[in-house]
């Protein structure tokens, strides 16, 4: 009776699909293969995801960096 098993594959808790539906992924950082995080960063700055997509391309994926350039061209 060697082949016991107490503890079952893959039981382990959702953390961090909870957090998914929370906020991003990670906070200060946009995953722009993440559609969560699309849809969490694009309705946070109030722009498209195409718009959100086009300032990660030029600014880099730092949500400080995006939310600058994002607030300038709106400004502008």
């Amino acid at each position: 009776m060697s082949e016991h098993h107490d503890v079952p594959k893959g039981h382990e808790p959702h953390a961090i699909h909870e957090e998914h539906s929370k906020g991003p992924h990670d906070p200060k950082e946009i995953n722009p293969k993440m559609a969560s995080d699309v849809a969490y960063w694009s309705k946070e700055f109030g722009v498209t995801g195409d718009q959100l997509h086009e300032a990660i391309r030029s600014h880099g994926t730092h949500v400080e960096k995006v939310r600058a350039a994002l607030h300038t061209h709106k400004s502008a």
